[in-house]
């Protein structure tokens, strides 16, 4: 995988390959990408990747000057992985090793933006809970969105606060808003 943009322009990152991963393609990310730079300041921004795998998505953002970011995942490689490049990288990166959905239920935050990447093996009703969670702990901020990435056969238009989904390749990026 390799940063699209930014201070990190075209760095490649390497993760182990033992890592249960599967970072989100560079035509989803830069496409993904295109669409938030259009909506935000990132500088001025806070951004959750919940299910961070790699820290793919969390690498972007911060290469791209998003100075707040929280980096939610439980496998502890991973975690060890993306604490470890954010700082060889002096990339601000909070990384918490916690269950996704624990994690939604405690805490007090609130961001700009929420990424999330779950196991595509997961039931549709955990997609949905995902963002049943973010809007009623209202922890997306005004004007702010949740990105859920899914495999294209899964449709979320149903769920509560749906605004839209894109598809690039297998992958399809589902936007929620209050």
């Amino acid at each position: 995988m390799r940063i699209i943009s930014g201070q990190h322009k075209g760095r490649k990152i390497s993760a182990p390959k033992q890592l249960p991963i599967r970072p989100t393609t560079d035509m989803a990310k830069e496409a993904l990408f295109n669409i938030i730079n259009n909506q935000y300041y990132l500088d001025e921004i806070s951004v959750l990747d919940l299910f961070s795998g790699s820290g793919n998505i969390s690498y972007e953002f911060a290469s791209r000057g998003v100075n707040a970011i929280t980096a939610v995942e439980i496998h502890a490689g991973c975690t060890q992985f993306i604490s470890e490049m954010a700082e060889k990288l002096d990339m601000p990166i909070e990384v918490i090793k916690s269950d996704v959905f624990a994690y939604l239920q405690k805490t007090p935050k609130k961001f700009n933006i929420i990424f999330a990447d779950p196991p595509y093996a997961l039931p549709i009703e955990e997609f949905q809970q995902i963002a049943q969670m973010a809007f009623q702990k209202e922890l997306v901020l005004e004007g702010g969105i949740l990105v859920i990435e899914h495999e294209k056969h899964m449709d979320l238009s149903e769920t509560p606060n749906f605004r839209e989904a894109r598809r690039y390749g297998s992958s399809v990026f589902s936007f929620f808003e209050k």
